[in-house]
C-alpha cells in the first residue's frame, strides 16, 4: 500500500511538473503566431524595408542577450520560498501586457512598436529562464535516479518532452498565422495571443512549487556567489569550449531572413496560407526531430550529431541558390511546394542542434546554478543570432539586395553557405562524450 501511495504522488508530481512546463513552453512555441503578423504590418502598413525589418527583428531581441542576469537572480531571490514558478508568472504577466496594448492602444510609429516588443522579449526571455532551469533541474533528477539505466533510457527525456510541445505550439500558431493574416487585421491577432498569455498567467500561478518537486534551498545564496558559481563553472574547459563553438557556429553565418521574406512575398508573391504552411512544415520536422532523438540519436556522440546537422544546413542553402536562380522552376517544381518543404525545412533546421546541445550542457551544469548556465547558453545564442541578422544585413547591402532589387541573392547564399561550413575546421571543441569527462578534459581528444 505504501508503494502504491508513493508511486501515486510520483505520478501527481510528474502530471503537475508536465502541466506547468506544457503550458509554457506551448505557449513559447505559439510566439510564432503574433509576429507573423508583425512582419506583415511591418511590410505592408509601414512600408519598411528589407534591411529596416531585418535590423527590427534583431533589435528588439537584445533583452535575450541578458538572460545570465535573470537566471542569476532567479536562482538567488525566492519569492515566496518559489524561485521558478514567480518569474514564469510575472514574464508571462509582461508580455500579456505588452501585446494587449499594442492592440489596444494601436501605435502607428515604428519606435513605440518596437518599444513594446522590447518589453514584452525582456518577459519571454525571464520565462524561458525559468522554464529551461525547471527542465535542467528536473532532467538532472530523472537521470540521478536512473544511474543504473542506459543513458539512451533516461537523459534528455524532459528535455525531448518539451521541445515536442514547443514544436506543437509552433505549428498550431504558424497554421493559425497563415489562415489569420490577410484575413483578419493584426491588431485581432496581437490581442488573441494576450489573452492566451493572460490565461498561462493564471494557470501558473494557481500551482506552488512544492508540488513539482523542485530542489530547495536551505539557505540564502547571494548574487556574488551566484556570479563566482556561473564563473567557475564556465572556466571548466569542457563547457567554456562547447559554448564558445556554438555560439560562434550562429555568429559566422549571415542570415538572410528579413531579405527571403521580403523576395518570397514580395518578388514571388507566395500566398500567405504557403508562408503559414512552410512553418507548420518546418515546426511538424522539429516535433519529429525530438521523437527521433529521443528514440534513436541520444547515444551519437554530440560532436558528431551537431556537425553533421551543420553540414546539412549548408546543403540546404546551396539549395536555395538553386531555387532563387530559378533551376526548380525550369524543371516543374512550383515555387510553393518549395517554399513549403525545403524553406520551410531549412528555417528550423538551424535549432536541431539546440536539443542534444542542451542536453550535453544539462548534464555538464554544476547542481545550483543550472538557471544561470542554461541562461547564460541561451543568451550568447540569442546573440550570435543578433549578430548574424547584423552581418546578414551587411551581406545583402554588400551584393545589391534591395526591396525590389534580388539579382544578388544567389551570391549572398552562397556566401551564407560556405560560413556555415567554417565551424567544422574546429569542432573538436565539443565533448564526444559526457561520460569520458574529468576537471581536466583534453579538449582535443581524438
Amino acid at each position: 500500500m505504501v508503494i502504491e501511495d508513493g508511486s501515486s504522488s510520483r505520478s501527481r508530481t510528474k502530471l503537475i511538473q508536465k502541466i506547468v512546463l506544457g503550458v509554457g513552453f506551448l505557449v513559447q512555441g505559439l510566439r510564432c503566431f503574433p509576429w507573423m503578423a508583425v512582419n506583415f504590418f511591418l511590410k505592408d502598413a509601414l512600408n519598411v524595408e528589407p534591411s529596416t525589418l531585418q535590423i527590427l527583428q534583431n533589435t528588439v531581441n537584445l533583452p535575450m542577450v541578458v538572460k545570465p542576469l535573470y537566471g542569476i537572480i532567479s536562482d538567488t531571490f525566492y519569492v515566496g520560498g518559489q524561485h521558478r514558478i514567480p518569474y514564469i508568472a510575472f514574464g508571462a504577466l509582461l508580455q500579456a501586457l505588452s501585446w494587449l496594448s499594442i492592440a489596444i492602444l494601436n501605435p502607428s510609429d515604428i519606435t513605440v512598436i518596437s518599444m513594446y516588443l522590447l518589453l514584452s522579449n525582456i518577459g519571454a526571455s525571464i520565462t524561458e529562464v525559468a522554464n529551461d532551469a525547471m527542465v535542467a533541474e528536473l532532467g538532472k533528477q530523472q537521470t540521478t535516479s536512473s544511474k543504473k539505466k542506459p543513458r539512451s533510457s533516461t537523459s534528455g527525456e524532459l528535455q525531448s518532452f518539451v521541445w515536442m510541445v514547443s514544436s506543437a505550439g509552433g505549428v498550431i500558431g504558424n497554421l493559425l498565422g497563415g489562415m489569420a493574416t490577410g484575413r483578419t487585421s493584426s491588431h485581432a491577432m496581437f490581442m488573441f495571443f494576450g489573452i492566451l498569455l493572460a490565461i498561462q498567467f493564471l494557470v501558473t500561478i494557481s500551482f506552488h512549487e512544492s508540488c513539482l518537486n523542485l530542489p530547495q534551498s536551505s539557505t540564502k545564496v547571494g548574487m556574488k556567489k551566484q556570479f563566482s558559481d556561473l564563473a567557475s563553472a564556465l572556466k571548466r574547459p569542457e563547457m567554456a569550449y562547447a559554448i564558445t563553438w556554438f555560439a560562434a557556429s550562429y555568429a559566422v553565418i549571415p542570415t538572410l531572413t528579413g531579405t527571403m521574406f521580403f523576395y518570397q512575398t514580395q518578388y514571388l508573391k507566395i500566398d500567405t496560407t504557403v508562408l503559414g504552411l512552410s512553418k507548420v512544415f518546418g515546426q511538424g520536422m522539429m516535433l519529429l526531430w525530438s521523437v527521433v532523438y529521443n528514440r534513436g540519436l541520444k547515444s551519437i556522440p554530440p560532436r558528431k550529431l551537431i556537425s553533421t546537422i551543420q553540414i546539412v544546413m549548408a546543403a540546404f542553402m546551396l539549395s536555395d541558390v538553386l531555387f532563387v536562380k530559378g533551376i526548380y522552376r525550369e524543371i516543374g517544381l512550383p515555387n510553393s511546394i518549395y517554399v513549403v518543404v525545403f524553406s520551410g525545412f531549412l528555417e528550423v533546421l538551424f535549432f536541431f542542434k539546440i536539443l542534444p546541445f542542451s542536453v550535453l550542457i544539462a548534464e555538464l551544469c554544476p547542481p545550483g546554478c543550472e538557471g544561470s548556465i542554461m541562461a547564460f547558453l541561451m543568451s550568447v545564442v540569442a546573440f550570435a543570432f543578433i549578430l548574424s541578422g547584423y552581418l546578414g544585413v551587411l551581406l545583402a547591402s554588400m551584393v545589391g539586395v534591395t526591396g525590389q532589387n534580388f539579382s544578388g541573392l544567389p551570391v549572398g547564399i552562397f556566401v551564407q553557405a560556405v560560413a556555415t561550413l567554417l565551424p567544422l575546421f574546429w569542432s573538436y571543441w565539443i565533448p564526444t562524450s559526457t561520460s569520458l569527462l574529468t576537471p581536466t578534459i583534453r579538449i582535443k581528444d581524438e
